[in-house]
């Protein structure tokens, strides 16, 4: 048996996307995983996973720290004494794996890969080019499929979390219901409090149940995005419980952050609002019924802002509340729930 180590140095989105080549490489043999703090609540959630490692790195991230030299020793004695058989660095199109690899090198882990587009040195023994416009998931398995890890038969690909997860009867109604998720841990890839505010209160009008989610930080846009129409639960879920509330609704309405990739996992149909920031194609919601709303030809398109550098939001607040209304009535229809 041949033991990994995975590293994703980034939210909890990007963690449940590598869920399928976690799956994949533990068909191989153990697991563990080298998270950011941002992105281990996912972690603690991936089946697959043996262990979790967090570290702040200081090469990514929305805020990054300053580095902790004291921390990264500890990180290379701790990863020295698990003597990891692989490493595997899964990185987006637009990063670097060589920093990660540097750490793993030093810290004695043996064979290592990642998608590279820069000279990697003696630092990678397989340099895998990422093909051009493949979906994280997608881009993911590719590699570690280059090492001889393929899904085993019969794994779909999904994306998947631990079973069970807990009840939350206590948190949502006794009827069906949607979620609006408001916010975003990146700005440019959320609607605007009004936007949201008055998607839910369509959706209220047109005869649905709403109840608005989000982090304990993010307790006074819910309450303003609920309004006297849904029902906030924000800072009252952990992510598990968050992961179970959203398996109970019926539809999620969210921007293309972490919570759509949540819904994704536990099969609930997504209304994207998507900011095309980022390309659409890479991060869609995977393998779950979607719709996909927002101007993908905005002059945001590409930029990777973190603040809409466009006055007044187009992308996203061209998107009306009716229109969503319609996407959230299809995904519920198609899917059947």
């Amino acid at each position: 048996m041949t033991s990994s180590l995975a590293v994703r140095l980034d939210s909890d989105g990007d963690v449940l996307l590598a869920g399928p080549a976690v799956r994949a490489l533990a068909a191989d043999g153990p697991v563990d995983l080298l998270v950011s703090p941002a992105g281990e609540q996912a972690a603690g959630l991936l089946p697959g996973v043996r262990r979790t490692h967090v570290f702040s790195a200081p090469w990514s991230g929305y805020r990054p720290p300053p580095l902790d030299r004291a921390a990264l020793a500890r990180l290379a004695t701790d990863l020295s004494a698990r003597r990891y058989d692989r490493g595997v660095i899964l990185v987006s199109h637009h990063q670097s794996p060589l920093p990660a690899a540097l750490v793993l090198r030093a810290a004695g882990v043996g064979f290592l890969a990642a998608d590279c587009e820069d000279y990697p040195g003696s630092l990678l023994d397989l340099r895998h080019r990422r093909a051009p416009a493949r979906h994280e998931v997608e881009a993911a398995l590719d590699l570690v499929r280059a090492l001889g890890a393929p899904l085993p038969e019969g794994d779909d690909a999904r994306l998947a979390v631990r079973e069970p997860l807990p009840d939350v009867t206590d948190l949502v109604p006794d009827r069906p219901f949607v979620v609006v998720h408001p916010g975003a841990a990146v700005p440019a890839r959320a609607p605007t409090a009004d936007h949201a505010a008055a998607i839910v209160a369509a959706l209220v009008a047109d005869g649905l149940r709403v109840v608005v989610t989000g982090a304990s930080a993010e307790g006074a846009l819910a309450a303003q995005v609920a309004g006297g129409h849904g029902i906030s639960v924000a800072g009252r879920t952990s992510y598990a419980r968050l992961a179970a509330v959203l398996r109970a609704a019926r539809a999620v309405v969210v921007g293309n952050t972490g919570p759509a990739h949540l819904a994704a996992a536990v099969g609930t149909p997504v209304v994207s609002l998507f900011s095309p920031v980022v390309p659409v194609e890479l991060w869609r919601p995977w393998r779950v019924r979607s719709v996909v709303l927002g101007d993908q030809t905005a002059a945001c398109a590409g930029t990777r802002a973190r603040r809409c550098p466009v006055v007044g939001h187009p992308c996203l607040s061209g998107v009306t509340p009716g229109f969503v209304v319609e996407a959230v009535h299809s995904v519920i229809r198609r899917s059947g729930r």
